[in-house]
């Protein structure tokens, strides 16, 4: 399943052959993905202009100028291809390689872009877990796919004080609570183990543990919530930084373990022991750096 940084760098790879495009038709090739596709979804699409893209805990969304979003998810193995005069690219650097097998090609947007005339962009699911649907703008926030979902982790309203009036009383281990999609919406298994790490603190801990009596946020607060709006930035830029001919996920493992070690070493006083001093030198050893 692609955490949210992934599903963001997909986004960003779309944006600029979507936005501003008009959808001239679409080829829904099977009736469903992992449900059925909306009634009329090749008609109602067909004439409209993708005004923006945008994305939703790990929803991709594009905003029709008639006033509704196509919503978009891509399960375990959903991508897409975008096809520009005869040229091929995948929107982002995957864990695993995407398929290209037209047996899996079922759904196809047929565009016409100001700046790079006509476009293809296919949507790829050899397991056929993602699926698409057409939601009313005015209605988004209350759809069933949305309305229990909490806050985005990089946004404004992310802070020790809303994690703490969250957390009181909890007995939940901390790292379940933080996956806890109604609480931080779009937080996976990698990036909560990532942040959890930078600030020290055991995912086994209560999250309740880091509320004062009063309800407040404890000291350790604040610094995991830095953390969390650290590890998903960095992320994003691992998956979409080109790493080739480096393999991509040992390059994504060296510099995650590198990012740790400089999180350690800023939380520990001058002064480096034997110990700190071999550490160092086993990230060093781990492979290259990147200038980008």
């Amino acid at each position: 399943m692609p955490e949210l940084p992934e599903v963001e760098t997909v986004r960003r790879g779309l944006a600029p052959v979507m936005e501003g495009a008009v959808i001239a038709a679409v080829e829904a090739r099977r009736a469903d993905l992992r449900f059925p596709f909306p009634e009329r979804f090749a008609e109602r699409l067909a004439g409209r202009r993708i005004a923006a893209m945008g994305r939703r805990a790990k929803y991709l969304t594009a905003d029709l100028d008639d006033g509704t979003v196509l919503v978009m998810h891509l399960g375990m193995s959903g991508s897409f291809r975008i096809e520009v005069t005869g040229e091929s690219s995948l929107p982002g650097v995957f864990h695993h390689d995407r398929s290209k097998q037209a047996a899996h090609d079922h759904v196809l947007f047929h565009l016409d872009h100001p700046n790079h005339g006509k476009v293809r962009v296919i949507y790829n699911d050899p397991r056929r877990f993602g699926f698409m649907d057409l939601i009313a703008r005015s209605g988004f926030d209350q759809h069933p796919f949305f309305r229990d979902l909490g806050i985005e982790p990089t946004g404004n309203a992310l802070s020790a004080d809303y994690l703490a009036a969250r957390f009181a009383g909890k007995r939940t281990p901390l790292k379940a609570a933080l996956l806890d999609q109604k609480l931080v919406a779009g937080l996976g298994n990698i990036y909560v183990c990532e942040a959890l790490h930078g600030a020290g603190l055991s995912p086994k801990r209560l999250a309740g543990s880091l509320t004062t009596k009063n309800g407040r946020p404890s000291k350790h607060l604040a610094p995991l919530t830095d953390e969390i709006r650290k590890v998903i930035p960095e992320g994003v830029w691992v998956t979409s930084v080109e790493l080739e001919p480096i393999d991509p996920v040992k390059e994504r493992e060296r510099i995650l373990a590198e990012q740790r070690a400089e999180r350690e070493n800023a939380r520990k006083p001058k002064g480096k022991s034997k110990k700190n001093q071999e550490e160092e030198e086993v990230v060093e050893e781990s492979g290259p750096t990147l200038d980008v």
